[in-house]
């Protein structure tokens, strides 16, 4: 079992920027696949950011374009996703999530995550 735990999310104005952060415990992290995904109201759960066990392996949704970077910290046991030039249409609740090593396939599917934060919810004004 791993618990995750999200903070960092808030309301910033258009172009601003939020750090997330996902602090697991459990089993051990180290050996998880991590991503973020996220869930604006009346829209399916979307894919945002991913990272491999070791970090040597990032992916991103296609409507990241750079702005966000997702990284992590073995030894702190947490997951992060910096967010840059935020807009209005990034509002959402913004959910951690881990799978073991023996889940593999893509990361943008969800359902291959089978561990998830409660969410923290970003709301980027105009």
């Amino acid at each position: 079992q791993v618990q995750l735990v999200e903070s960092g999310g808030g309301l910033v104005q258009a172009g601003g920027s939020l750090r997330l952060s996902c602090a697991a415990s459990g089993e051990t992290f180290s050996y998880y696949g991590m991503a973020w995904f996220r869930q604006a109201p009346g829209k399916e759960r979307e894919f945002v950011a991913a990272i491999s066990w070791s970090g040597g392996s990032t992916y991103s949704g296609d409507f990241v374009k750079g702005r966000f970077t997702i990284s992590r910290d073995n030894a702190k046991n947490t997951v992060y996703l910096q967010m840059n030039s935020l807009k209005p249409e990034d509002t959402a609740v913004y959910y951690c999530a881990a799978r073991s090593p023996s889940n593999s396939g893509s990361y943008e599917d969800s359902a291959l995550f089978p561990y998830w934060g409660q969410g923290t919810q970003v709301t980027v004004s105009s």
